[in-house]
């Protein structure tokens, strides 16, 4: 099965402005949501299509628009994850640049579902030309009364507002963005209290990938029954497969939740060049595991990439061939990690500095035997020690890396005599 859902029309000029989504079935769920359906059938809809996190946890999107509280006095917020700051992802800007739009319409019906009324969308910085398209689709949706008051005459109330970072990392942490989109400098919360209960402004919030969101129109329009054929049971619908790296066709591929990471490579992405031999794979960005060119065999779906030992992610594959060193890949990972660390834990502070002491010295044929395991040290100390998940982005594939090719790196050492 190779049927499109998110991408489907990307092919059509001037998708992304309102009158050619409109053309193509654009905002019908959004009608039948708010003028058929009650805001807790959307959510149980939701919940039962398994529709799972695609930012990186892979957590039920259901499940944590649950979490918000249904009673309460305090005002509700939506934040829109657009940050994609990660290394090899680039899935959510092909949707925010094609089609805007159905973002727009699945925060309409998320923000419905929870009882929200602003909803916020935290774009990266470097997204320039992105953002201005989102801005002008959303101006679109407000004038044809797709956003504002009375939504479609049901009664029902959403601003929607860009909010534009300044291209670090650390804001794609959920604390972190909310932090930033306060006004002040993107740190993680120390969690508990949960974004649910005590977000923005100290308010309940949802947080949400771009990817997450934009499959909430078909859910609603197809069912969830629809949306589970597409999938696993317990992972439901299609995934946006980028990949990068040594492949002959890199770019992104909508294939169902569970295809296989050798098919995704091998048969969509056209397989490696002549004469080159698959090496290793990170399969979900930059912070996952590596895995082995012999451990590829895998479906790919959030369960079944941690059974294997790594992480799905934002499902960014980065292939890498027998021609590329693993000392060049692990001082990129090093790298981006030292410089992103925003420093507010020590672990991660520290750690981050030290692993890319240790790989630049070793880069540089000065590397002394032991390294390696001064890195499986290293990693192991920040892992599980730090307020957000960054630390442990910054700890696995540092720790999988200088495990599993170990040897390769020993070899590389230049040893004094």
């Amino acid at each position: 099965m190779n049927e499109k859902v998110l991408t489907q029309n990307f092919g059509l000029d001037h998708l992304f402005r309102i009158e050619v989504y409109l053309e193509q079935g654009g905002y019908r769920a959004a009608k039948k949501a708010l003028t058929e359906w009650k805001p807790e059938q959307v959510l149980e809809e939701v919940k039962k299509a398994s529709l799972r996190g695609r930012g990186g946890a892979g957590f039920s999107a259901g499940l944590k628009w649950g979490f918000v509280p249904k009673k309460t006095d305090k005002p509700k917020y939506l934040c829109v994850n657009a940050d994609e700051g990660e290394p090899g992802t680039f899935k959510d800007r092909y949707i925010l640049s094609h089609n805007p739009h159905l973002l727009i319409e699945g925060i309409v019906i998320a923000s419905y579902a929870v009882g929200i009324h602003d909803a916020y969308v935290y774009i990266r910085g470097e997204y320039e030309v992105i953002a201005l398209r989102l801005e002008q689709a959303i101006a679109e949706a407000y004038g044809q009364g797709y956003l504002g008051k009375n939504i479609l005459g049901s009664g029902f109330d959403l601003d929607l507002y860009v909010h534009r970072g300044a291209g670090a990392y650390i804001c794609g942490e959920e604390t972190a963005l909310l932090e930033s989109l306060e006004g002040k400098r993107g740190n993680p919360r120390l969690k508990p209290p949960f974004p649910a209960s005590v977000g923005l402004f100290q308010n309940p919030t949802v947080i949400n990938n771009v990817e997450t969101l934009a499959n909430v129109p078909f859910i609603i329009l197809n069912g969830a029954a629809w949306f589970l054929a597409k999938g696993l049971p317990n992972d439901g619908g299609t995934r946006i497969f980028g990949v990068s790296g040594a492949v002959n066709k890199p770019g992104i591929y909508e294939l169902p939740v569970g295809t296989s990471l050798r098919e995704i490579i091998f048969t969509h992405a056209g397989g490696l060049k002549p004469g080159r031999k698959l090496k290793a794979v990170i399969p979900g960005g930059m912070s996952s595991p590596i895995l082995k060119a012999e451990e590829i065999d895998i479906k790919m779906d959030v369960d079944s990439v941690a059974a294997a030992g790594s992480m799905m992610g934002s499902a960014a594959i980065i292939v890498i061939d027998d021609r590329t060193p693993i000392l060049e890949v692990l001082k990129k990972v090093a790298k981006f990690y030292a410089h992103e660390s925003c420093g507010q834990c020590t672990p991660c502070r520290l750690g981050t500095n030290w692993i890319l002491k240790i790989v630049k010295r070793m880069a540089e044929g000065k590397g002394e035997q032991g390294d390696a395991d001064s890195l499986l040290r290293l990693a192991a100390n920040i892992k599980g020690r730090t307020l957000c998940p960054m630390g442990d982005a910054a700890a696995m594939p540092v720790f999988s890396i200088a495990k599993k090719f170990k040897e390769e790196l020993e070899a590389s050492l230049k040893v004094k005599t």
